[in-house]
């Protein structure tokens, strides 16, 4: 059994505010990025006996209880979002829990016991310290709130800001019946247009039409490029874009006059050395100038000052059923439910093998010795 230490009061006194005599571990279990590498199980490891890391004045200690996979998690361990990175350094970056310590300040707006959701480094890990002024807030600690921190602001703000939707738009979304592209579809919905999203296996089909998807293509038995030639010889005037390789060239071929691709990821490619996917790069000028269509990137980081607006909105369309905010635990994974930070590593292999439905979240127990 681990050692627990009380807080009630430390050196410097008020940092830790009313701890309700809840006990937590010196140590805990995180992982560590430990070589550079997008082969997340060559790159990642959990290590046990590390120390639970302790709040500054803004800050929140939060106890993880969901943490979210993403598919730029190798593109992190491989250090490619800052070149200058060292190893080691903590791996994750959003997670919902609850606030077992604080300092004063952050006191201002929290309290301990208070269900949180933040997008920050570290996240893998059972304990995060959280600067306060990051954190949102949340009604409980549901899992699906993960699903709203990364792939449903990137899917809201990319549209709001770049999308120019309106009705009877066609929208074509990739991978849509992933943890960012659910959203695509459901927010193209609601501006009336008419969408059409690509996947792979029927299932997936299947929860594409019950977020209303007009035209699920499963490209296992459908030729997605035959299929939008057809159906849609005009082309479609927006696309959402997180594959690369040749579905993106797809999708420009399959741009209208005047069409806009937003370009969110390539997961195709980062599992490469570059982690870059092929592109046919030496026609697209000439495409796009023929049609006087465009392709423009988007970064969330790049959006920040609108970020809070933006996961406020979806909370509130979350909680009030507008939503659909589907996860992703593994129950139909060959090892079952992801539980523990070990399971991670199955769930970064889940997410490549294309297997997963909505946002893939990873559980972490609490422990029993906790009283929160």
């Amino acid at each position: 059994m681990r050692a627990l230490r009380t807080i009630v009061d430390m050196s410097y006194a008020r940092h830790f505010l009313d701890f309700q005599g809840s006990a937590i571990p010196r140590a805990m279990q995180k992982l560590v990025v430990t070589r550079l590498s997008p082969n997340f199980r060559e790159a990642v490891t959990l290590r046990q006996d590390c120390s639970v890391p302790l709040p500054g004045d803004g800050d929140l200690l939060v106890r993880n209880r969901f943490v979210g996979v993403n598919a730029s998690d190798i593109n992190y361990s491989a250090g490619r979002y800052d070149p200058s990175v060292k190893v080691p350094f903590d791996a994750g970056f959003e997670g919902v829990g609850e606030v077992v310590a604080l300092g004063l300040s952050a006191s201002a707006r929290y309290t301990v016991g208070q269900a949180v959701a933040y997008v920050a480094r570290g996240s893998f890990a059972e304990y995060t310290v959280v600067p306060a002024n990051i954190a949102t807030p949340v009604p409980s600690v549901k899992p699906e709130y993960l699903a709203l921190l990364v792939s449903g602001t990137t899917a809201y703000l990319s549209l709001e800001e770049l999308g120019e939707l309106s009705e009877g738009k066609k929208v074509l979304v990739t991978a849509a019946a992933g943890g960012t592209g659910q959203f695509a579809v459901q927010l193209s919905k609601r501006a009336k247009c008419h969408v059409i999203g690509t996947c792979s296996s029927d299932e997936k089909s299947a929860f594409l039409k019950s977020l209303g998807c007009d035209r699920p293509i499963n490209y296992k038995t459908e030729n997605v490029r035959a299929v939008l030639k057809r159906e849609y010889p005009k082309g479609v005037d927006v696309v959402y874009e997180s594959v690369g390789g040749a579905l993106f060239d797809l999708a420009v071929d399959a741009l209208a006059t005047k069409g806009r691709l937003i370009l969110i990821g390539f997961i195709s490619g980062y599992q490469t050395p570059t982690g870059l996917s092929p592109v046919e790069v030496g026609t697209l000028p000439a495409k796009l100038l023929r049609k006087s269509a465009s392709i423009q990137g988007f970064f969330l980081n790049h959006y920040l000052s609108k970020y809070q607006a933006a996961m406020d909105h979806l909370l509130k369309m979350c909680e009030s059923g507008e939503l659909v905010c589907e996860v992703d635990l593994g129950a139909l994974s060959p090892g079952g439910k992801f539980t523990g930070l070990e399971s991670v590593f199955r769930a970064i292999d889940y997410m490549y093998m294309g297997k997963n439905t909505g946002k893939l979240v990873v559980e972490l127990p609490h422990a029993v010795n906790s009283k929160l």
